[in-house]
């Protein structure tokens, strides 16, 4: 897949994002990063009446969207088990007539949709489900391999992991290294053009999958690998386990809502406290990387006070003896400053 859509494919920019009935900033994560990380593909939003939310963005009608160069719609939303309710698919149908091409990352799949399928056929338009896993990952192995890698791992769910492997890839190009985001999520895959969708592969081959979407590399460059899940979620602990085998991450990057109190959809589970949470990472990538480093905290500021935000990241900077920034509101310079200086040859 490259960054206009698979090769040869007609879908790809400009988008227009649906947001359909989204109650929460959290529920559409999927349009938020691409409305952030690629601005210049994303020509306006579509929103249900019962919208709450916004991307700010213009708000479009399909037809009108099509009307003022639209290409494709993007599914934007995301939610527990990644489900298309009857709304959603109605509307995803009435894309396709208004001449749209559909996207989704969802784990309900654009094309398990029979409904969906008839009508994209009907009107000559594509799907395409960033969540279906290629064809053929192996098994993994845990076996050597070159290149420097870092994985960003996370006390929660939509905590920032995406943003944060982003803002220091771009951090480092602009320094003159080389450097790739290395997708692993629906959002991810949207924005950089590939990638696995890492929690919709079976079981056995996620560290596989980690091996395959990060393979050697020989130029002094690093792999920034977005991480998923969280070791402490009851439910996709496996994903981030799997990654962190997988990866073999040479660099460790915590990232954290500090206003979160409990696992994202699970109340009865709290936030784990930072440094067990980054012990219990480094402790599980030692198994295929005993040399690891941890080498920044990357903080979600955004419900905070900026004096707050600025004081919380220096009393939790000093509190593990590394920099701690909001990779948003302050970017990632001194994470940068650090790795280079922790793996100087």
């Amino acid at each position: 897949m490259s960054a206009q859509g698979e090769e040869g494919a007609p879908w790809g920019p400009p988008y227009v994002l649906y947001l359909g009935s989204a109650a929460d900033d959290l529920s559409i994560k999927t349009a938020r990063g691409l409305a952030y990380w690629r601005p210049q593909w994303c020509l306006g939003q579509y929103r249900r009446e019962d919208c709450a939310v916004t991307l700010g963005l213009r708000d479009v009608g399909l037809a009108q969207s099509l009307a003022d160069g639209a290409r494709t719609m993007v599914i934007g939303v995301a939610n527990a088990g990644g489900v298309m309710g009857p709304e959603m698919i109605a509307d995803a149908i009435a894309a396709l007539e208004a001449g749209l091409h559909v996207v989704s990352g969802l784990h309900h799949r654009l094309n398990d949709d029979p409904d969906i399928v008839a009508a994209a056929r009907s009107h000559g338009r594509t799907l395409f489900d960033a969540r279906a896993p290629r064809p053929g990952i192996p098994v993994g192995t845990g076996k050597p391999r070159a290149g420097r890698r870092l994985l960003t791992v996370g006390t929660d769910c939509s905590v920032g992991k995406m943003y944060t492997a982003l803002a220091l890839e771009r951090s480092l190009r602009r320094r003159g290294h080389r450097a790739d985001f290395r997708a692993t999520g629906q959002t991810g895959i949207l924005v950089a053009g590939s990638g696995i969708p890492i929690d919709a592969v079976v079981a056995d081959f996620i560290s596989g999958a980690a091996e395959a979407i990060s393979p050697a590399r020989n130029d002094d460059g690093w792999d920034l690998i977005e991480g998923q899940g969280s070791l402490f979620h009851p439910s996709f602990a496996g994903v981030s386990l799997g990654l962190l085998h997988g990866s073999q991450p040479d660099a460790l990057v915590l990232c954290h809502e500090p206003t979160r109190r409990h696992m994202r959809g699970l109340p009865g589970y709290p936030i784990p406290d930072l440094m067990a949470c980054m012990e219990a990472n480094l402790a599980a990538a030692r198994l295929t990387n005993p040399a690891v480093k941890p080498v920044g905290i990357a903080l979600n500021t955004s419900s905070l006070p900026v004096d707050e935000a600025h004081a919380l990241c220096e009393r939790v900077g000093a509190l593990f003896g590394l920099p701690c920034q909001d990779p948003v509101s302050m970017g990632v310079e001194a994470m940068t400053d650090h790795l280079l200086a922790s793996f100087a040859k």
